[in-house]
């Protein structure tokens, strides 16, 4: 279904036979728009413009949020539902040679259950995106944003959800600090984020932070018969995160304009990337996230990439972005409500006129598998907007089994390539580090004080030993000197004998001499006071 005219689409039935419309390859990447109603047959179209797009060997990315994109992997059979209608929808629109056939696929999951896993990393998503992906108003913004910044000038790699938590923490405790150098950081603002990011955890948030992180370029492959791989993102569990959701398709955009080189305008697109669900990219954005999405869609097409919103409600894109969507597919609308009348109003506006046709009528009109289809032709101008009746996939409609899956995984060329989590020291590591050296430090700091206080205890006491001792030295001195100073017990008994035997010699002398001296023989003479006094003499010389 791909000639020299592009992807054939379908075909409008007119007066003068069926007329063809085709999408010029060399005008896809100036983007698109598949909307309608639910059951209209968006996701069909989807898939047709999809397999095409693959077998022109352009690699296609594409978000299953249903779960029924997982058979553009297997080829259609005449025995499925539906399979005589397809059928019938091919002749009708004189689709000659048609045939089943099946797609090169890929499948990726961001919890890794039903596909490769894809991971980035906390420091790629960057500031911006997280703090939509957490909701956090400008003044938490600010704070994450002063988190990225030091974490990149002290070198510390945020690569999950516990390295950002980590770096919180770090920032938290050293607020003060913080605030002089980049603006006020509180504890308050800080406990708000880690809040979030535990709400974020709780989500599944973890699974898509971490190592090995995806190589854009493995999107980009084509199979051994030169036919672009589909990637299909495994969506339906992903949808009940939807801010998740609409943020890891933004992240992979942003991915792919700032990695891919420009190529300008190539003869087909590098990628083609279909958003499915695209309200939730849109919804409660603030303006910066807005402008960034109108800056990444109006630029990325001269990176070769073209990007597909599809949606319910064509107003769900803001003008600023619809105004970048060249080429448009749109399914039936219901006039049910005023909101639906204004879509119908603003859709058919979008339009080149047909004269032939009453779009805003046709819109509310439109039959299952029927679209208004309006491309950019080879100079680059829209064509003439026409009722069309949409070429049917080849491939399955409906999802692959489990068994199924799991060949399409073990044959895929990036089998094994980021099944297995890395997680190299980053942040947390070096921050827990940092803070078990600090403990450390201070640990030692204080048993080499307290060291120091039982040191100078014990010096203390030892002086006080040492110089109760020397004064005990000092009075045992003393009482050895005192003594040594007395004499002997020989020497006493000496000292008195002496002495007993100087005074009877004295008394003897004396009275010998009183004799002599004064005279007298008798006792009585002998006493008499001269006597006396003399002996008292001689016996005092004598002692």
């Amino acid at each position: 279904m791909i000639d020299e005219q592009g992807i054939f689409l379908g075909a409008s039935p007119n007066p003068s036979g069926l007329l063809p419309q085709h999408l010029n390859l060399r005008r896809a990447n100036r983007h698109g728009l598949i909307a309608g109603a639910t059951g209209t047959g968006k996701t069909v179209t989807l898939q047709g413009i999809a397999e095409n797009f693959s077998a022109a060997g352009v690699p296609v990315f594409l978000a299953d949020v249903k779960g029924d994109l997982s058979g553009i992997s297997m080829a259609g059979s005449p025995t499925a539902k539906n399979a005589d209608k397809l059928v019938a929808r091919a002749a009708e629109i004189g689709l000659q040679n048609y045939s089943w056939g099946d797609n090169p696929a890929i499948f990726w999951d961001l919890y890794g259950e039903q596909g490769h896993p894809i991971r980035t990393t906390i420091s790629e998503m960057g500031p911006l995106l997280l703090a939509r992906l957490m909701n956090l108003n400008e003044v938490q913004e600010g704070v994450l944003n002063i988190a990225f910044r030091y974490a990149d000038e002290q070198s510390l790699l945020l690569l999950d959800l516990g390295d950002l938590q980590a770096m919180l923490a770090h920032c938290a405790e050293h607020a003060d600090e913080l605030s002089t150098k980049y603006g006020n950081v509180t504890k308050a603002s800080v406990g708000s984020i880690q809040r979030q990011l535990l709400q974020l955890d709780s989500q599944g948030g973890a699974h898509f932070f971490g190592e090995p992180a995806l190589d854009i370029h493995d999107f980009l492959g084509v199979d051994d018969q030169g036919r672009g791989y589909v990637n299909v993102l495994a969506a339906d569990k992903l949808m009940q995160s939807p801010k998740l959701y609409a943020t890891f398709l933004l992240w992979l955009l942003s991915e792919l304009f700032e990695n891919l080189p420009e190529v300008g305008d190539p003869d087909k697109p590098k990628l083609v990337f279909f958003f499915d669900e695209a309200h939730l990219l849109f919804e409660d954005a603030p303006k910066a996230l807005t402008d960034k999405i109108e800056q990444v869609v109006r630029l990325i097409r001269s990176k070769g990439v073209g990007v597909y919103f599809v949606t319910q409600n064509p107003i769900d894109v803001p003008e600023d972005v619809a105004a970048q969507l060249g080429n448009r597919v749109q399914h039936a609308l219901r006039a049910f409500t005023p909101r639906d009348q204004k879509a119908i109003s603003a859709a058919a506006d979008t339009f080149r006129i047909n004269p032939d046709l009453d779009v805003a009528k046709a819109i509310i009109e439109l039959k299952v598998g029927e679209a208004l289809v309006s491309v950019l032709q080879d100079d680059g101008s829209p064509s003439i907007v026409q009722r069309t009746l949409i070429a049917p996939p080849r491939s399955r409609l409906g999802p692959v089994d489990a068994k199924e899956r799991a060949v399409i995984q073990s044959i895929s060329p990036v089998a094994g390539k980021y099944d297995t989590v890395i997680d190299r020291e980053s942040a947390e590591e070096l921050l827990a580090a940092k803070a078990d050296a600090a403990v450390a430090a201070a640990q030692a700091a204080q048993a080499q004080a307290e060291a120091d206080k039982t040191a100078a205890i014990q010096a203390k006491m030892e002086a006080k030993q040492r110089e109760a001792a020397l004064k005990e030295q000092a009075r045992q001195d003393a009482i050895a000197a005192r003594e040594a100073a007395k004499p002997s017990g020989l020497d006493r008994a000496l000292q008195s004998a002496t002495r007993a035997a100087a005074s009877s010699v004295g008394r003897q002398v004396a009275n010998e001499l009183g004799r002599a001296v004064f005279g007298g023989g008798s006792r009585r003479s002998s006493g008499g006071i001269a006597g006396q006094l003399v002996r008292g003499i001689l016996g005092g010389l004598f002692k």
